[in-house]
C-alpha cells in the first residue's frame, strides 16, 4: 500500500486555499469570516492557540455557504484538472490518501481509497479531532489500519517527516518530480 499527503503532493496546490477562494468568488457572505480569521490568525503566528483552533476559525466561513456540499461538488468540478498526472500514474486502489484538508472536500474527488484527513463538520467548520498534520497523520493512520508500514509515502513537505520514518520508502514530491526523502534532506541540510 501506498500513501499520499494531498495538497502540493497529488493536487498541484492547497486545496483548502483554492476551495476558499473559490467560495468568496462565488458567495460574498464568506468573506463575514474574515475578521476572526485574521485574529486567530495572528494568535496563531504569536503561539497563543493552536492549529487545530486557528483551522477551526478559519472554517467558520462555511456557515455562510448555503449548500456547502453542493459548493465543494462545484469546486471540483472546476478543479480536478489539477490532479497531478505523476499521482495518476502510480494511483493503486489499495492507497490511501492522509491530509491536513478536510475529509469532506477531499472526499468526492478521492473516490474509493481510504481517505483520512481533518475532521471538520462542513456546515459550521467544527473541528471534531485534531488537525490532521504531522505526528497526527501516524496516530490517525495507526488508528484506521492499526500496524500498517507503508510500502511508499509521497509528500510534499518535511512536516510530514514521522509519517515518512514509518514508511518502507518515501520520496518528497516537487511539481511531477519525486526525489528520495534522505537525499531531499540532506539537499536541506
Amino acid at each position: 500500500m501506498n500513501v499520499y499527503d494531498f495538497d502540493k503532493t497529488i493536487y498541484e496546490d492547497d486545496s483548502t486555499v483554492d476551495f476558499y477562494k473559490y467560495c468568496v468568488r462565488n458567495n460574498k457572505k464568506v468573506l463575514l469570516a474574515l475578521p476572526g480569521t485574521a485574529v486567530y490568525g495572528i494568535a496563531y503566528l504569536i503561539g497563543l492557540c493552536d492549529k487545530t483552533t486557528f483551522k477551526q476559525v478559519f472554517f467558520g466561513f462555511l456557515k455562510y455557504l448555503e449548500d456547502p456540499s453542493a459548493m465543494v461538488d462545484s469546486f471540483w468540478s472546476l478543479h480536478e484538472h489539477k490532479i497531478k498526472k505523476c499521482y495518476l500514474r502510480r494511483k493503486r486502489p489499495d492507497d490511501v490518501i492522509i491530509s491536513a484538508s478536510p475529509e469532506f472536500l477531499l472526499r468526492p474527488v478521492c473516490g474509493d481509497v481510504i481517505l483520512i484527513g481533518s475532521r471538520v463538520d462542513p456546515e459550521t467548520g467544527i473541528f471534531t479531532g485534531k488537525n490532521c498534520f504531522g505526528q497526527e497523520k501516524v496516530d490517525r493512520l495507526m488508528e484506521r489500519l492499526p500496524g500498517c508500514v507503508p510500502e511508499e509515502f509521497y509528500s510534499d513537505s518535511l512536516s510530514d517527516t514521522p509519517l515518512a520514518e514509518r514508511s518502507k520508502r518515501a520520496y518528497i514530491v516537487q511539481g511531477e518530480q519525486t526525489i528520495p526523502w534522505n537525499e531531499f534532506q540532506r539537499r536541506k541540510s
